[in-house]
């Protein structure tokens, strides 16, 4: 099984990640606890640089490369927009050539998001898993770099949002995680681990994307169809094998949320706390609500993992349309 980081590990990529900016907040909003029917935190991975967790990843892994002396020339990688937007950044940092292939109907904001710092974006196959495969022929043609979505690199840097709500929050009985390639729901076992607390991590899923549930529940990577108009960060196809590995009787259970308990959800984060929270963003909120009445009494965490909607999305959420 891949390597979890620990605790120095953690430690010395946030140092990474305050290079650039600094802890993201965690409050308890009385509106939304009031919602929940109990005390509910929410970390805010809206509030970074690029609107979402993955930055935190991408830094980490540029880091890494830096000290290992591999920098390469250009990196390539496929995305939905928050891991493209992360590479992007991160690459303009160190100053590396950055290609990112979206598939076609993808984001319009997380494209123009991604142009804005320098990428250079292909648009190719109909979802996530054929524009990684051709992102991954285009960097075999060229001999670029390509970056996974999931790497134990990425993942030590994804850490550092969890083992700063651990650490700012100690009394989470329970932490809500939306899953797409498996990074946030893996980096919060590992920042369970390295602090060794007691808190139960349930990952969430799009019930318009079930791989990740079906493939724990199989034991190995099961394919599923992928319908999901709203929840783009959880369109995942494919389970990877290595998250499968760690998330494999570590996780609590799996919650499948719909677009319209994601919508909802978005509609209650923006009342609650006039936050955005896309799709992916809303979902660990949509899983609790769903759970609510057993968690009466406990004090439950929520990732708000990004807040990168397109406008028209955000409006039709908004006005139950």
């Amino acid at each position: 099984m891949m390597h979890l980081p620990d605790l120095p590990e953690i430690e010395a990529a946030a140092q990474v990640v305050y290079r650039h900016f600094q802890a993201t907040p965690q409050y308890r909003w009385a509106l939304l606890s009031e919602r929940l029917g109990t005390d509910c935190w929410v970390k805010h991975e809206n509030h970074t640089p690029v609107g979402a967790f993955k930055i935190r990843g991408g830094l980490n892994y540029f880091d890494q490369l830096a000290q290992r002396g591999a920098m390469p020339a250009e990196v390539i990688s496929a995305t939905r927009g928050n891991h493209g937007q992360s590479i992007g950044w991160a690459a303009r940092a160190h100053g590396v050539r950055c290609t990112i292939v979206v598939p076609h109907g993808n984001s319009s904001e997380k494209n123009a998001a991604m142009r804005a710092l320098g990428v250079h974006l292909i648009e190719h196959g109909t979802d996530f898993q054929e524009s990684r495969e051709h992102a991954m022929a285009i960097a075999r043609e060229r001999n670029a770099h390509m970056v996974p979505s999931f790497h134990p690199d990425l993942l030590r840097g994804v850490a550092t949002y969890w083992w700063e709500f651990l650490r700012a929050v100690p009394q989470l009985d329970v932490v809500y995680v939306p899953i797409g390639q498996g990074s946030g729901a893996c980096a919060a076992i590992a920042a369970q681990l390295a602090l060794g607390r007691q808190t139960r991590i349930v990952g969430v899923v799009s019930s318009h994307a079930t791989t990740y549930a079906d493939s724990l529940a199989a034991g190995h990577v099961v394919e599923a169809t992928v319908t999901t108009l709203l929840a783009d960060g959880m369109a995942c196809r494919v389970a990877a094998a290595l998250a499968l590995a760690i998330l494999q009787g570590r996780i609590d259970h799996i919650v499948q949320v719909s677009d319209a308990e994601v919508a909802l959800s978005m509609r209650d984060l923006f009342a609650c706390t006039h936050n955005v929270a896309e799709g992916a963003g809303a979902a660990a909120f949509a899983a609790a609500m769903q759970e609510r009445d057993q968690l009466r009494g406990k004090t439950v965490g929520i990732a708000l993992t990004g807040g990168n909607v397109d406008s028209g999305m955000f409006a039709d959420a908004l006005l139950n349309r």
